[in-house]
Protein backbone atom coordinates (compact mmCIF):
# COMPACT_ATOMS: atom_id res chain seq x y z
CA UNK A 1 0.00 0.00 0.00
CA UNK A 2 1.29 3.36 -1.10
CA UNK A 3 2.59 5.63 1.91
CA UNK A 4 -0.03 8.57 1.85
CA UNK A 5 1.49 12.00 0.77
CA UNK A 6 2.16 14.53 3.43
CA UNK A 7 0.53 17.79 2.56
CA UNK A 8 2.30 20.67 4.22
CA UNK A 9 -0.32 22.72 6.79
CA UNK A 10 -0.41 26.37 5.95
CA UNK A 11 -2.95 28.52 7.90
CA UNK A 12 -4.25 32.04 6.08
CA UNK A 13 -5.21 35.08 8.41
CA UNK A 14 -8.19 36.48 6.92
CA UNK A 15 -11.43 35.91 4.56
CA UNK A 16 -11.33 38.98 2.36
CA UNK A 17 -11.13 38.74 -1.34
CA UNK A 18 -7.16 38.69 -0.98
CA UNK A 19 -7.13 35.37 2.42
CA UNK A 20 -9.77 33.45 -0.14
CA UNK A 21 -8.37 34.36 -3.20
CA UNK A 22 -4.52 33.19 -1.92
CA UNK A 23 -6.72 30.04 0.24
CA UNK A 24 -7.80 29.03 -3.09
CA UNK A 25 -4.59 29.07 -5.21
CA UNK A 26 -2.89 26.94 -2.40
CA UNK A 27 -5.47 24.47 -2.00
CA UNK A 28 -5.81 23.76 -6.00
CA UNK A 29 -1.92 22.80 -6.23
CA UNK A 30 -2.65 19.67 -4.34
CA UNK A 31 0.30 20.28 -2.30
CA UNK A 32 -1.04 22.34 0.93
CA UNK A 33 -3.63 21.39 3.58
CA UNK A 34 -5.12 24.85 3.85
CA UNK A 35 -7.41 26.42 7.18
CA UNK A 36 -8.29 29.95 6.93
CA UNK A 37 -9.15 31.36 9.93
CA UNK A 38 -10.70 34.90 10.31
CA UNK A 39 -13.08 36.33 12.65
CA UNK A 40 -15.51 37.24 9.47
CA UNK A 41 -16.47 35.41 6.29
CA UNK A 42 -18.80 36.12 3.55
CA UNK A 43 -21.88 34.68 4.78
CA UNK A 44 -21.82 36.59 8.11
CA UNK A 45 -23.64 40.17 7.51
CA UNK A 46 -22.21 43.14 6.36
CA UNK A 47 -19.74 45.17 9.02
CA UNK A 48 -17.22 47.86 9.32
CA UNK A 49 -14.68 45.03 10.01
CA UNK A 50 -14.70 43.27 6.86
CA UNK A 51 -14.00 45.62 3.95
CA UNK A 52 -14.74 43.13 1.33
CA UNK A 53 -18.28 43.10 1.43
CA UNK A 54 -18.36 46.59 0.75
CA UNK A 55 -16.27 47.27 -2.49
CA UNK A 56 -17.77 48.45 -5.77
CA UNK A 57 -15.73 46.80 -7.60
CA UNK A 58 -14.23 47.32 -10.69
CA UNK A 59 -11.25 46.29 -12.86
CA UNK A 60 -9.84 49.36 -13.26
CA UNK A 61 -5.82 49.46 -13.00
CA UNK A 62 -4.38 52.89 -11.59
CA UNK A 63 -7.85 53.99 -10.98
CA UNK A 64 -7.31 53.68 -7.15
CA UNK A 65 -4.02 55.60 -7.28
CA UNK A 66 -0.84 53.05 -9.03
CA UNK A 67 1.74 52.96 -7.04
CA UNK A 68 4.45 50.81 -8.86
CA UNK A 69 5.33 48.64 -11.05
CA UNK A 70 4.97 45.64 -9.05
CA UNK A 71 1.30 46.32 -8.28
CA UNK A 72 0.54 47.28 -12.06
CA UNK A 73 1.98 43.87 -12.28
CA UNK A 74 -0.17 42.23 -9.98
CA UNK A 75 -3.41 43.89 -11.52
CA UNK A 76 -2.37 42.70 -14.84
CA UNK A 77 -1.98 38.87 -14.09
CA UNK A 78 -5.23 39.33 -12.16
CA UNK A 79 -7.29 40.72 -15.25
CA UNK A 80 -5.80 38.16 -17.07
CA UNK A 81 -6.92 35.34 -14.81
CA UNK A 82 -10.89 37.24 -14.60
CA UNK A 83 -11.19 38.45 -18.02
CA UNK A 84 -11.81 34.49 -19.11
CA UNK A 85 -13.73 34.14 -15.78
CA UNK A 86 -16.04 36.68 -17.10
CA UNK A 87 -16.78 35.24 -20.64
CA UNK A 88 -19.84 34.37 -21.79
CA UNK A 89 -21.10 30.41 -21.22
CA UNK A 90 -18.25 30.37 -18.33
CA UNK A 91 -19.75 28.68 -14.76
CA UNK A 92 -18.33 31.86 -12.84
CA UNK A 93 -19.82 34.20 -15.79
CA UNK A 94 -22.45 35.39 -12.59
CA UNK A 95 -19.89 36.72 -10.76
CA UNK A 96 -19.29 39.42 -13.28
CA UNK A 97 -20.46 42.07 -15.83
CA UNK A 98 -18.41 42.82 -19.41
CA UNK A 99 -18.88 46.30 -20.00
CA UNK A 100 -17.80 49.81 -21.81
CA UNK A 101 -15.98 51.79 -19.26
CA UNK A 102 -14.96 55.44 -19.58
CA UNK A 103 -12.37 57.27 -17.59
CA UNK A 104 -12.66 61.13 -17.49
CA UNK A 105 -9.56 63.08 -15.86
CA UNK A 106 -9.59 66.63 -14.76
CA UNK A 107 -5.85 66.88 -14.47
CA UNK A 108 -3.96 65.42 -17.55
CA UNK A 109 -1.27 64.03 -14.85
CA UNK A 110 -3.55 61.30 -13.26
CA UNK A 111 -3.69 60.11 -16.72
CA UNK A 112 -3.11 55.89 -16.42
CA UNK A 113 -1.04 55.86 -19.53
CA UNK A 114 -0.22 51.94 -19.09
CA UNK A 115 -3.74 50.63 -19.50
CA UNK A 116 -3.14 51.25 -23.62
CA UNK A 117 -1.62 47.76 -24.92
CA UNK A 118 -3.51 46.20 -21.89
CA UNK A 119 -6.83 46.77 -21.63
CA UNK A 120 -9.29 45.08 -24.44
CA UNK A 121 -10.26 48.16 -27.14
CA UNK A 122 -8.52 51.38 -25.54
CA UNK A 123 -8.80 54.50 -26.80
CA UNK A 124 -8.45 57.89 -26.47
CA UNK A 125 -11.85 59.66 -26.54
CA UNK A 126 -12.27 63.06 -28.50
CA UNK A 127 -12.65 66.58 -26.85
CA UNK A 128 -16.00 66.66 -27.99
CA UNK A 129 -17.07 63.62 -25.96
CA UNK A 130 -15.81 64.59 -22.70
CA UNK A 131 -18.12 66.53 -19.58
CA UNK A 132 -17.04 69.98 -18.79
CA UNK A 133 -14.59 68.78 -15.82
CA UNK A 134 -12.76 66.75 -17.85
CA UNK A 135 -9.74 67.35 -19.59
CA UNK A 136 -8.53 64.10 -20.95
CA UNK A 137 -10.49 60.60 -21.20
CA UNK A 138 -10.14 57.23 -22.23
CA UNK A 139 -12.11 54.49 -22.86
CA UNK A 140 -12.01 50.59 -22.56
CA UNK A 141 -13.61 47.25 -22.17
CA UNK A 142 -13.48 45.50 -18.75
CA UNK A 143 -15.05 43.70 -15.62
CA UNK A 144 -16.93 44.59 -12.71
CA UNK A 145 -17.49 41.89 -9.82
CA UNK A 146 -20.66 41.22 -7.69
CA UNK A 147 -19.22 41.55 -4.40
CA UNK A 148 -21.23 39.06 -2.56
CA UNK A 149 -21.11 36.55 -5.42
CA UNK A 150 -18.27 36.28 -6.15
CA UNK A 151 -16.78 36.25 -2.32
CA UNK A 152 -19.50 33.51 -1.84
CA UNK A 153 -18.09 31.42 -5.17
CA UNK A 154 -14.65 32.18 -3.86
CA UNK A 155 -15.70 30.66 -0.39
CA UNK A 156 -17.34 27.66 -1.80
CA UNK A 157 -14.81 27.01 -4.44
CA UNK A 158 -12.54 26.51 -1.43
CA UNK A 159 -14.28 24.17 0.54
CA UNK A 160 -14.84 22.63 -2.50
CA UNK A 161 -11.55 21.79 -2.84
CA UNK A 162 -11.10 20.24 0.41
CA UNK A 163 -10.43 23.30 2.36
CA UNK A 164 -11.20 24.50 5.59
CA UNK A 165 -12.71 27.20 7.94
CA UNK A 166 -12.51 28.49 11.50
CA UNK A 167 -13.85 31.38 12.85
CA UNK A 168 -11.65 33.00 15.86
CA UNK A 169 -9.80 36.16 16.84
CA UNK A 170 -6.79 36.17 16.57
CA UNK A 171 -4.83 38.10 19.13
CA UNK A 172 -1.42 37.29 18.37
CA UNK A 173 -0.14 35.56 15.42
CA UNK A 174 1.69 32.92 18.47
CA UNK A 175 -1.60 31.79 18.60
CA UNK A 176 -1.48 30.54 15.41
CA UNK A 177 2.17 29.02 15.24
CA UNK A 178 2.14 26.57 18.54
CA UNK A 179 -1.18 25.29 17.82
CA UNK A 180 -2.53 26.29 13.93
CA UNK A 181 -5.97 26.68 13.78
CA UNK A 182 -6.88 24.24 16.51
CA UNK A 183 -6.31 27.04 19.11
CA UNK A 184 -9.52 28.19 18.05
CA UNK A 185 -11.56 25.23 18.00
CA UNK A 186 -12.26 24.55 21.05
CA UNK A 187 -11.15 21.06 21.48
CA UNK A 188 -10.05 19.84 24.74
CA UNK A 189 -6.70 20.03 26.10
CA UNK A 190 -6.47 16.81 27.33
CA UNK A 191 -5.29 13.76 27.06
CA UNK A 192 -1.97 15.64 26.93
CA UNK A 193 0.03 15.52 24.29
CA UNK A 194 4.07 14.48 23.86
CA UNK A 195 6.65 17.34 22.41
CA UNK A 196 6.45 15.07 19.35
CA UNK A 197 2.46 15.02 19.06
CA UNK A 198 2.59 18.84 19.94
CA UNK A 199 5.22 19.39 17.35
CA UNK A 200 2.66 17.64 14.47
CA UNK A 201 0.08 19.71 15.11
CA UNK A 202 1.72 23.46 14.37
CA UNK A 203 1.41 24.77 11.14
CA UNK A 204 4.31 24.24 8.48
CA UNK A 205 2.99 28.02 7.14
CA UNK A 206 1.54 30.98 7.94
CA UNK A 207 -0.10 33.46 5.50
CA UNK A 208 -0.98 36.93 7.09
CA UNK A 209 -4.08 38.43 4.27
CA UNK A 210 -5.24 39.96 8.09
CA UNK A 211 -6.41 43.91 5.59
CA UNK A 212 -6.70 46.41 8.35
CA UNK A 213 -6.01 43.73 11.07
CA UNK A 214 -1.99 43.87 10.37
CA UNK A 215 -2.16 46.93 12.29
CA UNK A 216 -3.45 45.73 15.58
CA UNK A 217 -2.38 41.78 14.84
CA UNK A 218 0.05 41.04 17.49
CA UNK A 219 3.24 39.49 16.06
CA UNK A 220 2.68 41.98 12.99
CA UNK A 221 1.34 45.70 14.05
CA UNK A 222 2.32 47.35 11.07
CA UNK A 223 1.68 50.81 11.86
CA UNK A 224 2.28 51.52 8.15
CA UNK A 225 -1.16 49.99 7.65
CA UNK A 226 -4.07 52.89 7.91
CA UNK A 227 -7.74 53.15 6.71
CA UNK A 228 -8.80 54.99 3.45
CA UNK A 229 -12.45 55.47 4.20
CA UNK A 230 -14.64 54.91 1.39
CA UNK A 231 -18.40 56.00 1.20
CA UNK A 232 -20.79 54.76 -1.35
CA UNK A 233 -24.57 53.92 -1.96
CA UNK A 234 -25.70 51.01 -3.85
CA UNK A 235 -28.58 51.70 -6.31
CA UNK A 236 -31.17 49.66 -7.93
CA UNK A 237 -30.82 51.14 -11.70
CA UNK A 238 -30.99 47.57 -14.11
CA UNK A 239 -30.89 49.83 -17.20
CA UNK A 240 -27.46 51.22 -16.41
CA UNK A 241 -24.74 48.80 -17.98
CA UNK A 242 -21.70 50.87 -18.59
CA UNK A 243 -18.93 52.30 -16.20
CA UNK A 244 -17.67 55.68 -15.83
CA UNK A 245 -14.89 57.80 -13.94
CA UNK A 246 -14.44 60.99 -13.12
CA UNK A 247 -11.41 62.12 -11.44
CA UNK A 248 -11.28 65.48 -10.96
CA UNK A 249 -8.74 68.38 -10.42
CA UNK A 250 -9.98 68.65 -7.01
CA UNK A 251 -8.56 65.15 -6.52
CA UNK A 252 -12.45 64.15 -5.63
CA UNK A 253 -13.36 60.50 -7.60
CA UNK A 254 -16.95 60.48 -8.52
CA UNK A 255 -17.78 56.58 -9.86
CA UNK A 256 -20.31 54.46 -11.63
CA UNK A 257 -20.01 51.04 -11.36
CA UNK A 258 -23.14 48.59 -12.48
CA UNK A 259 -23.26 45.03 -11.30
CA UNK A 260 -24.86 41.42 -13.02
CA UNK A 261 -27.50 41.40 -10.41
CA UNK A 262 -28.96 45.40 -11.76
CA UNK A 263 -27.76 47.12 -8.58
CA UNK A 264 -25.06 49.84 -9.28
CA UNK A 265 -22.16 51.06 -6.70
CA UNK A 266 -22.06 54.92 -6.98
CA UNK A 267 -19.27 56.98 -5.14
CA UNK A 268 -17.66 57.80 -3.62
CA UNK A 269 -14.61 59.18 -1.05
CA UNK A 270 -11.04 58.46 -0.11
CA UNK A 271 -10.68 59.58 3.48
CA UNK A 272 -7.23 58.61 5.03
CA UNK A 273 -7.38 57.94 8.63
CA UNK A 274 -10.98 58.39 9.24
CA UNK A 275 -12.61 55.08 11.33
CA UNK A 276 -15.96 56.43 11.38
CA UNK A 277 -17.90 53.22 10.78
CA UNK A 278 -21.50 54.39 9.56
CA UNK A 279 -22.62 56.50 6.55
CA UNK A 280 -22.40 60.37 7.22
CA UNK A 281 -25.88 61.83 5.25
CA UNK A 282 -24.02 64.58 3.89
CA UNK A 283 -21.83 62.96 2.02
CA UNK A 284 -24.62 60.29 0.49
CA UNK A 285 -26.36 63.87 -0.54
CA UNK A 286 -22.93 64.60 -2.04
CA UNK A 287 -22.46 61.51 -3.88
CA UNK A 288 -26.02 61.47 -5.46
CA UNK A 289 -25.43 65.19 -6.84
CA UNK A 290 -22.25 64.19 -8.23
CA UNK A 291 -23.15 61.01 -9.80
CA UNK A 292 -26.23 62.57 -11.38
CA UNK A 293 -24.10 65.10 -13.18
CA UNK A 294 -21.66 62.69 -14.44
CA UNK A 295 -24.48 60.08 -15.26
CA UNK A 296 -27.83 61.26 -15.92
CA UNK A 297 -28.81 57.59 -17.29
CA UNK A 298 -29.30 56.61 -13.42
CA UNK A 299 -32.60 58.28 -13.13
CA UNK A 300 -35.42 55.73 -14.19
CA UNK A 301 -36.48 56.49 -18.28
CA UNK A 302 -39.90 57.80 -17.23
CA UNK A 303 -37.61 60.69 -15.26
CA UNK A 304 -35.51 61.65 -18.33
CA UNK A 305 -38.05 61.41 -20.77
CA UNK A 306 -40.27 64.53 -19.40
CA UNK A 307 -36.97 66.71 -17.94
CA UNK A 308 -33.45 66.94 -16.59
CA UNK A 309 -32.80 64.70 -14.03
CA UNK A 310 -31.81 65.62 -9.95
CA UNK A 311 -30.46 63.98 -7.17
CA UNK A 312 -33.75 63.53 -5.33
CA UNK A 313 -34.62 61.32 -8.61
CA UNK A 314 -31.81 58.83 -7.22
CA UNK A 315 -33.46 58.70 -3.58
CA UNK A 316 -36.74 56.31 -4.10
CA UNK A 317 -33.39 54.00 -6.20
CA UNK A 318 -31.54 53.27 -2.95
CA UNK A 319 -30.92 49.97 -1.73
CA UNK A 320 -28.49 51.33 1.41
CA UNK A 321 -25.63 53.16 1.87
CA UNK A 322 -22.33 51.74 3.47
CA UNK A 323 -19.06 52.67 4.06
CA UNK A 324 -15.60 50.71 3.82
CA UNK A 325 -12.24 50.91 5.30
CA UNK A 326 -9.98 50.69 2.81
CA UNK A 327 -6.83 48.75 3.79
CA UNK A 328 -4.05 50.96 3.02
CA UNK A 329 -0.01 50.96 3.90
CA UNK A 330 2.23 53.42 3.21
CA UNK A 331 4.47 51.96 1.55
CA UNK A 332 1.79 49.81 -0.64
CA UNK A 333 1.29 46.17 -0.93
CA UNK A 334 3.15 43.97 1.68
CA UNK A 335 4.51 40.71 -0.26
CA UNK A 336 7.27 39.19 1.77
CA UNK A 337 8.53 36.79 3.88
CA UNK A 338 8.96 36.85 7.39
CA UNK A 339 10.33 33.75 10.35
CA UNK A 340 8.37 34.15 13.75
CA UNK A 341 10.21 31.90 16.13
CA UNK A 342 8.60 30.60 19.23
CA UNK A 343 10.99 28.67 21.18
CA UNK A 344 12.65 26.27 18.94
CA UNK A 345 10.23 26.33 16.47
CA UNK A 346 10.63 28.38 13.30
CA UNK A 347 7.15 29.42 10.96
CA UNK A 348 7.51 31.13 7.69
CA UNK A 349 5.11 33.67 7.83
CA UNK A 350 4.30 35.07 4.33
CA UNK A 351 2.71 38.85 4.16
CA UNK A 352 -0.09 39.77 1.61
CA UNK A 353 -1.71 42.84 2.66
CA UNK A 354 -1.86 46.56 2.41
CA UNK A 355 -3.72 46.27 -0.79
CA UNK A 356 -5.93 50.03 -0.15
CA UNK A 357 -8.98 50.29 -2.45
CA UNK A 358 -7.18 47.81 -5.41
CA UNK A 359 -7.88 44.29 -3.32
CA UNK A 360 -10.45 42.52 -6.14
CA UNK A 361 -7.89 44.01 -8.98
CA UNK A 362 -5.12 42.32 -7.63
CA UNK A 363 -5.93 39.48 -6.12
CA UNK A 364 -4.97 36.74 -8.57
CA UNK A 365 -1.60 38.49 -9.08
CA UNK A 366 -0.91 38.73 -5.09
CA UNK A 367 -1.95 35.31 -4.44
CA UNK A 368 0.54 33.80 -7.02
CA UNK A 369 3.24 36.23 -5.57
CA UNK A 370 2.74 34.91 -1.95
CA UNK A 371 2.10 31.13 -3.46
CA UNK A 372 6.17 31.27 -4.94
CA UNK A 373 7.25 33.11 -1.49
CA UNK A 374 5.59 30.45 0.36
CA UNK A 375 7.71 27.29 -1.84
CA UNK A 376 10.47 29.76 -1.42
CA UNK A 377 10.33 29.67 1.87
CA UNK A 378 9.65 25.99 2.13
CA UNK A 379 12.34 25.03 -0.24
CA UNK A 380 15.21 27.25 1.58
CA UNK A 381 14.45 27.00 5.36
CA UNK A 382 14.99 29.88 7.35
CA UNK A 383 18.14 32.31 7.61
CA UNK A 384 21.08 31.17 9.38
Amino acid sequence: MAEERKLHEVVVIGAGVIGLTTAVKLQETGNYKVTIVAETFPTDPKTIKYTSHWAGAHHVSGGSGLQSETQLRLEQRTFEDMWPMSAPGQPTEGCFLRLSQSEYYGSENSVPYHLEGFMPNFKVLPPKELPTAAVYGLSFDTITIDVPVYLNYLLSRFLGRGGSIVRGSIQHISQIVENGARAFTQLPAYPRVDDRQQQQRRPDAIIVCAGIGARFLGGVEDKSVYPLRGQTVLLRSPWVRFGRTLCGSDGVWTYVIPRRSGDVIVGGTRIANDWFPTPRPEITKDILTRVIGLAPELAPPEVRAHRQPTADDLIPLIIEEGCGLRPAREDGIRLEVEWYTLGENKVPVVHNYGHSGTGYQSSWGSASDAFLLLEGALADGPPN
